[in-house]
């Protein structure tokens, strides 16, 4: 089965939340409570992003993690990246030497790479800021679709 792991979902999560109230910033604390993750897999997404350069941190009182780009300039597949490592289907498709014994004489080996950079693909023109839809509460400098619904992140959860 294809699954992204939980570390990969709440990253997504987090950035949209964020995305929402880009011009404050965030600790992960707040973040743990407004979106009910736990604190701990929390700080360890935001520290991961912020190597990546997803997200910038600024230490002090009122420090904090910010984005680093605007949410149409950051695609779901470089979040999933920098939390997952490469997007890869199979060990013989990744960034990274395989370990398959059958790799050169693999006569699907062509297909597995088509299937993999299309979805690579599909993910890298996907961004945060579409994925930011009408499931969230708009700030009034981003006001939704006539008719869209929305949902804010704590009733979704509460809803569960």
């Amino acid at each position: 089965m294809l699954r992204l792991t939980k570390a990969a979902d709440y990253g997504i999560i987090l950035l949209t939340y964020m995305g929402w109230k880009s011009a404050e910033p965030h600790n992960a604390r707040d973040l743990s409570r407004a979106a009910h993750l736990p604190l701990p897999m929390v700080s360890k997404i935001l520290k991961s992003l912020a190597r990546a350069g997803i997200l910038e941190s600024q230490r002090g009182t009122k420090g904090g993690y910010r984005l680093a780009r605007p949410p149409a300039r950051i695609s779901v597949a470089e979040i999933i990246t920098a939390l997952e490592g490469p997007i890869a289907l199979t060990e013989c498709v990744g960034e990274v030497e395989s370990n398959c014994s059958v790799e050169r004489l693999c006569p699907i080996r062509v297909s597995w790479h088509r299937i993999n950079h299309a979805i690579r693909d599909a993910l890298a023109e996907i961004t945060l800021d579409e994925m930011m839809g009408p499931m969230f509460p708009r700030p009034a400098d981003r006001p939704a679709a006539a008719g869209a619904p929305t949902l804010s992140l704590t009733a979704a959860a509460e809803a569960d």
